[in-house]
């Protein structure tokens, strides 16, 4: 199948790039080239486009705008193109509560020469895109949080994610308890996203979030963020969980990496220890769980309906790596009560 791509940027030059860049790809087919959303209204309708990379920043009507009235009224795959600041940031992480499946992040200097080297994960990211499901947006419903029966610093929760995760997380984390036990994330993003995104999710949950630093030690009420750029582990210390950040090669394809994550959690935690696994395209993660089920951990996967993209769940339950298969609506109550269940008759 030939994906249709439509490009949307008030920039010239970028325009161009990207058009290039799909054009040199014999699965693709650029439709279009918008330089603001008027246009980009106009092309939607005549072309249909399979995908749209669009740009946050275009003069009249900004690109966030133009993505929430499109998501309402004809749902496409969306691959922003974003800015390396804090403000392209959190305009990014607010693009993705509208719809966007992925986003791209722009060099800060030297754009045409970053594009260019780019050229190999902008096609990823419109490939998956191509195969993701989209939803049209519906308002927030704050969920119900009941504490949790548990009262220790024994239990650790571990969460992966990918293409599709930042809202899977944040649903999953919003029903969290503010005396859940403690956390730790990773997420699929590069360095300068993940502080902001930390700091999102802190907002909107009652555990305190934060993007990790290493060193820590892990409590109950408390959720750290693997950073874009560091592998996130969890070592013993005694009686205490710490975090260990590291600089080493990508592993599964990826850094941060969930599979580092979670076989750092058999090692040191083992079946004190919930895995969960959400939407995400690749494998990441899939043998981590599988070596966490092994070691008697409690182990999650998103199914397949709520998925945005049913690719590293898919992978591990096909491994037999999960004891559970919940939809995202669910999951957030499963793992409470798995944490309850754990806990009862152990020591607090």
């Amino acid at each position: 199948m030939t994906i249709k791509v439509l490009v949307v940027d008030d920039s010239a030059l970028i325009r161009h790039i990207l058009s290039e860049i799909i054009k040199s790809e014999p699965d693709m087919q650029i439709v279009g080239a918008a330089p603001d959303a008027f246009v980009a209204k106009k092309l939607v309708l005549e072309t249909s486009p399979d995908v749209i990379t669009l740009d946050i920043e275009m003069p009249k009507v900004d690109g966030l705008r133009f993505l929430e009235v499109m998501m309402n009224a004809k749902p496409t795959p969306v691959v922003m193109i974003s800015t390396l600041t804090e403000k392209g940031a959190d305009a990014t992480l607010r693009s993705l509560e509208l719809g966007a499946i992925d986003f791209v992040a722009k060099p800060k200097i030297g754009v045409a020469e970053g594009m260019a080297a780019y050229h190999q994960l902008i096609a990823e990211k419109i490939r998956t895109a191509a195969q993701s499901k989209v939803k049209r947006t519906k308002p927030a419903i704050r969920p119900s949080v009941n504490a949790v029966n548990y009262t220790g610093t024994e239990k650790i929760i571990a969460i992966g994610a990918s293409t599709g995760g930042t809202e899977a997380i944040k649903e999953v984390l919003s029903t969290f308890p503010a005396n859940a036990p403690a956390t730790v994330i990773t997420q699929h993003m590069p360095t300068g996203f993940t502080s902001t995104y930390a700091k999102r999710l802190d907002a909107l949950c009652q555990m305190q979030v934060k993007e990790a630093k290493g060193g820590e030690r892990l409590l109950p009420g408390q959720a750290y963020l693997a950073p874009g750029d560091k592998h996130l582990e969890i070592e013993r210390s005694g009686a205490d969980y710490r975090i260990r950040l590291s600089d080493g090669a990508r592993v599964s394809g990826h850094k941060p990496s969930v599979d580092v994550m979670f076989n750092s959690i058999c090692k040191s935690a083992g079946s004190n220890a919930l895995g969960v696994l959400l939407t995400g395209m690749g494998k990441d993660g899939a043998n981590g769980l599988l070596e966490m089920f092994k070691a008697g951990s409690e182990t999650f996967c998103q199914n397949e309906a709520s998925c945005i993209v049913y690719g590293m769940p898919k992978v591990a339950i096909e491994k037999g790596a999960a004891k559970q298969v919940v939809s995202l609506e669910g999951m957030g109550k499963a793992i409470m009560q798995a944490v309850e269940k754990m806990s009862a008759g152990s020591r607090l």
